[in-house]
């Protein structure tokens, strides 16, 4: 018997010989025209299959490097040991810096095109900044009067720039105020601007905490459901077009870092304080926050004021706990600037004699990367350090 999608068997054949003289010459003419037609019919099945099998596409051997697929970030990274002198900015430097930095973001040979290629001539441009730790902690002045000053030499409006953050009172006491008004720019806070009461546009989470004074639902604070949402901003709802965070490179004892996400999510919403002594609820809230429509997808690029690293103390001045880096980094995405920051955080700690504990490790930027908000991690980020 003939065996399913083989060739016929040659051997089978050469065994039936002795059956000729059983039949007659007619019936075995027969015999060996069936058994031809069988056996072309069994090539033919089994070329059917082997063809069949290389077309099928087959799966790809694992790569020995990992899963390729994966997204990769990019960051671009200027230094100069001159950027600082006693944990002063020096101004000229830093605006060398800063046109250096973003003529690479952009890939362009002049500062003007650059700004061209990152930003369109009607957008309103929010630089956002991290102003509650003041100048010396927080966002330095002079990186973002470089950047202020560069895109006004580049021809965009004054009245389309604005400097701005969460509360009034932290802008004025770090002194954004006078430098907007030195620079011909606005500066504004995000409480002043009001909190957009469009539900649809806040973040809603099941977790009540304490409401206070000039939030949304402060007012309403004796109702049941008061506190369940976080009203986003004016400012970016209904003004700002474009976002630029530019955030320093400062310990957060349970974010890891006060940086890009952190300072966006909490710097542009009202009731807050529920998410900000839970570090499991921080985690999960900041990342869902930026993925609002009107936080994250209104940032065109961040830029990383890393010319010192606090990796202590968070918003109080600790001069002996920093580490001077001299450097400022950008990229389009924030996230992998907040991964860079994080490292410098846990590497000065490390290396600190007088450091003690352990840093507390968040989830809050693996979050953040299964969210798609960028990269998180260190080994898909590729930092091209300019000269």
């Amino acid at each position: 018997m003939l065996r399913t999608g083989s060739v016929l068997d040659p051997c089978w054949i050469i065994a039936s010989a002795p059956l000729a003289g059983i039949f007659s010459a007619h019936m075995l003419g027969r015999v060996w025209h069936t058994m031809g037609l069988l056996g072309i019919l069994a090539i033919l099945r089994h070329l059917h299959a082997v063809v069949g099998a290389e077309a099928v596409p087959q799966p790809a051997a694992p790569s020995a490097v990992g899963n390729t697929n994966k997204p990769r970030a990019e960051v671009f990274a200027v230094q100069d040991p001159a950027a600082t002198a006693a944990f002063v900015p020096n101004a000229s430097v830093v605006r060398r810096l800063v046109e250096r930095g973003l003529m690479a973001l952009a890939n362009t040979a002049d500062i003007t095109n650059a700004w061209r290629t990152l930003i369109r001539t009607n957008d309103v441009v929010g630089f956002k900044v991290t102003s509650a730790a003041g100048e010396m902690s927080g966002t330095r002045p002079a990186v973002v009067k470089a950047l202020v000053e560069t895109l006004l030499a580049a021809g965009h409006p004054s009245k389309q720039i604005v400097i701005w953050d969460k509360r009034t009172v932290d802008l004025r006491q770090a002194g954004w105020h006078t430098l907007a008004a030195s620079l011909g720019v606005r500066c504004r806070s995000s409480e002043e601007a009001g909190w957009d009461p469009n539900p649809d546009r806040a973040y809603e989470k099941p977790v009540i905490g304490r409401l206070v004074a000039g939030d949304l639902e402060f007012d309403q604070r004796q109702d049941l459901n008061a506190g369940r949402r976080s009203y986003v901003t004016r400012l970016l709802t209904q003004e700002l077009t474009v976002v630029i965070p530019v955030t320093p490179v400062l310990a957060h004892n349970l974010a890891g870092v006060n940086g890009q996400l952190v300072g966006l999510a909490l710097g542009s919403i009202d009731n807050s304080l529920r998410f900000q002594n839970n570090p499991a609820l921080l985690a999960e809230a900041v990342p869902e926050i930026c993925a609002l429509d009107d936080l994250l997808a209104r940032v065109v690029f961040g830029v990383s004021d890393a010319l010192i690293c606090q990796y202590r103390g968070e918003e109080s001045l600790r001069l002996y706990d920093t580490v001077v880096l001299n450097e400022l980094r950008f990229s389009r995405d924030p996230l992998a600037l907040d991964a860079l920051a994080v490292d410098d955080i846990v590497r000065a700690h490390k290396a600190s004699p007088y450091a003690v504990g352990k840093l507390y490790e968040t989830d809050l930027y693996v979050n953040a990367e299964l969210l798609e908000l960028g990269v998180s991690d260190l080994k898909r980020i590729d930092v091209t350090r300019g000269k």
